[in-house]
């Protein structure tokens, strides 16, 4: 099943993955969460492509989790704010952070003398 189909499917978890269940899209998210606004702070940030980034930032805005504001007119540049709904998903984030921290935990090589 493509992601595209996911709409009209019964169960809740998928239909939020259709949304927000890719990497990319966490990261944005995580992004907002840290304070971050603009195209160029979540570019350097995430790692990902500049198209990627838009096509997500695209679809968010769309689902309504995230709201575009022009900032500048000339070149057009835009803001993208968490919206009440966006605002929703932050424990969800949360979560997946505290788990990540007590379950993933980054290994360092020892220091050797």
């Amino acid at each position: 099943m493509k992601w595209s189909e996911l709409n009209d499917n019964w169960c809740p978890v998928a239909r939020t993955l259709s949304v927000v269940g890719d990497r990319w899209t966490l990261l944005i998210l995580r992004d907002c969460y840290l304070g971050k606004t603009k195209f160029e702070e979540f570019a350097q940030s995430g790692g990902m492509t500049r198209h990627i980034l838009a096509d997500r930032l695209k679809r968010l805005v769309e689902v309504g989790i995230l709201e575009r504001n022009a900032y500048s007119t000339a070149p057009k540049r835009y803001d993208y704010v968490l919206t009440a709904k966006g605002e929703e998903l932050r424990p969800a984030l949360t979560i997946m952070k505290e788990w990540g921290k007590k379950n993933l935990p980054i290994r360092r090589a020892a220091i050797e003398s």
